[in-house]
């Protein structure tokens, strides 16, 4: 490896079994850069386990901002002999590894730049072998040139609960990392330190992931009552506002099961909160009663579903694109729906704040669909732009005459709920006449179905369209979306090409009717996404009638990597 290069992109990765410490060490990494003035990005592939297997934590250093999963690894940390084998497709001839003489040794067969570092045997001198990673993280960050005052006052703030004698092992297990480096730069083992160009400016942002951006969107959409039963990649969403709740005023039920997860949330927005359930698509297969009752009462109600590979369990910590058709179909009968597909940190903020508003204008389901990857990933973010939100209510004092479902022009009812004026507000799982009294009159249910038919069409009025990036004379579309977005974005900037362009969706439906234009413009069509069917391709050709011409799927678990997105769009062209 050549370590006299300078470097824009540094891509770090940690390795190791679970309960080895790699998150505390990932978190003190990318904060203390972020506090020197690097943007950062990281994100975690981890196995079903809570102690053991193998782990690891991709982590990007640049100069400019970095928002997407690499192949390549520049420097390696491994912490167990797994790690190597795990991370093999990845090592390439110029990873610079440094770890324990037993962990490197299983180094697969290419050449590569080993340096041995017994930091267990080191950190038996500042106080255990617990204390191996934070020297091992002192290594990266004089190498990345990182202040060690900042690193200081992390510690400070990160172990001062635990006394002071841990604070003070762990600043001189940081300083012995700094130490190590510089021997091994003094004795031209390491050539040169990584150089990589310092922005001020990033020192004031702050760094958030996908699931806080999503429990974040949530407050700032005026939730008041949550409900969450465990099940990856969701449950972080529900216990980060547990965390919160007191602050904002929240109620939040870990229920017992995900039906109930679902009747609750629904119970309480009858009753006028605004209301919340994330799931994963096993626990969100038990709630489609519920989503069906939701379509027939009027019920608002936003629902978050992390994608996971299945089917069943399947595997419950990796990622995927496959629940497209199970989200839109769920229910019986027919009623509308809006999903959106955030592809940002970003996005998952702005799009869960704005479904809370669509469900309380619409009363329908507003679905937020996102994944393990988006939600587990983070990166240094300066504004989220918060004084351009709204809440919007739409709740109305009733009267005696109150009909809950009555037939309007826009296909929507004025909405009452229960003690709020003199009205009786009724709600049933029947087909209903306006009061909500169960009825078979055949003509009632013609009204009642042509009235979510109304409001489906209000609702295409308010889609979001798609986003388009590249040159507008493009011979090639790629079609796209959720966390996709940075993936593709950053593979068509590599490609360097201008006839190629991209079009993103964050909302999956309905669709925008401005996808015509595009299809139609295209000579080659090709979507990108993470399943084996290509479920949003085949939603795109039921709206438009226009096909794609090819389709770029991965299924094994893993996200798209850059490179590899790079690569098979390069194979397409070149066959054209």
């Amino acid at each position: 490896m050549d370590e006299n290069k300078d470097r824009k992109d540094i891509s770090i990765v940690l390795c190791g079994a679970a309960g080895q410490g790699i998150q505390t060490v990932e978190a003190l990494l990318t904060k203390t850069l972020k506090r020197t003035g690097y943007n950062v990005f990281a994100t975690r592939e981890y196995m079903s386990r809570v102690r053991g297997g193998v782990n690891s934590t991709s982590i990007r250093i640049s100069s400019k901002p970095v928002r997407g999963f690499l192949e390549r690894i520049d420097l390696l940390i491994p912490l167990n002999k797994e790690a190597l084998p795990h991370l093999k497709e990845r090592i390439s001839s110029e990873t610079l590894i440094l770890g324990e003489k037993q962990f490197i040794e299983t180094t697969p067969e290419i050449e590569t730049h080993t340096v041995e570092i017994p930091f267990t045997e080191l950190s038996n001198a500042v106080g255990g072998s617990i204390y191996a990673n934070i020297i091992s993280l002192g290594v990266i960050l004089c190498m990345l040139k990182a202040e060690r005052t900042i690193l200081y006052e992390l510690l400070k703030e990160n172990f001062s609960s635990k006394g002071q004698e841990i604070v003070n092992n762990n600043i001189k297990a940081a300083d012995k990392g700094y130490e190590i480096f510089e021997d091994l730069l003094n004795s031209s083992q390491i050539s040169q330190r990584f150089e990589i160009e310092k922005n001020p400016e990033i020192v004031n942002d702050f760094i958030l992931d996908g699931t806080q951006a999503i429990a974040l969107g949530a407050i700032a959409g005026g939730c008041n009552f949550a409900c969450f039963y465990p099940m990856a990649p969701s449950t972080g969403i529900g216990t980060f506002l547990a965390q919160h709740a007191l602050e904002f005023g929240m109620i939040v039920d870990q229920t017992e099961d995900e039906i109930s997860a679902i009747n609750k949330t629904l119970g309480a927005s009858y009753a006028g909160a605004r209301s919340f359930v994330s799931t994963s698509g096993g626990g969100f297969s038990l709630m489609t009663e519920g989503v069906s009752l939701a379509g027939m009462a009027e019920i608002p109600i936003v629902m978050v579903v992390g994608q996971r590979p299945g089917p069943a369990t399947g595997m419950p910590t990796r990622t995927c694109q496959e629940d497209i058709e199970l989200v839109l179909h769920a229910g019986a009968g027919w009623f509308p729906r809006i999903i959106f597909s955030p592809g940002t940190i970003e996005d998952a903020f702005k799009l869960t704040q704005k479904a809370f508003n669509l469900t309380q204008k619409f009363h329908v389901p507003v679905f937020v669909l996102t994944d393990q990857y988006l939600v587990d990933s983070y990166y240094n973010i300066h504004s989220l732009d918060i004084d351009s939100l709204e809440i919007i209510k739409k709740i109305i004092r009733t009267d005696k005459n109150y009909e809950r479902y009555c037939f309007t022009d826009s296909g929507i009812s004025p909405r009452g709920i229960p003690g709020y004026g003199e009205g009786l507000v009724d709600a049933d799982s029947h087909t209903h006449d306006e009061f909500g009294v169960i009825t078979e009159d055949p003509q009632l249910r013609i009204k009642a179905v042509e009235k979510r038919f109304k409001k489906l069409d209000l609702i295409r009025k308010e889609t979001i369209p798609p986003e388009f990036i590249g040159s507008e004379d493009f011979k090639y579309l790629v079609v796209s979306w959720g966390s996709n977005y940075y993936l593709i974005k950053e593979a068509l900037e590599r490609l360097e090409r201008n006839d190629i362009g991209f079009l993103f969706f964050k909302q999956i439906y309905p669709i925008h009717e401005s996808v015509f234009d595009y299809l139609i413009k295209a000579e080659i069509k090709i979507s990108i996404e993470q399943n084996p069917t290509g479920q949003f391709a085949k939603l795109l050709e039921n709206e438009t009638h226009i096909n794609m011409n090819h389709r770029i799927l991965k299924f094994s678990g893993y996200v798209f990597s850059v490179e590899e997105i790079v690569e098979r769009l390069k194979k397409i062209i070149e066959g054209n």
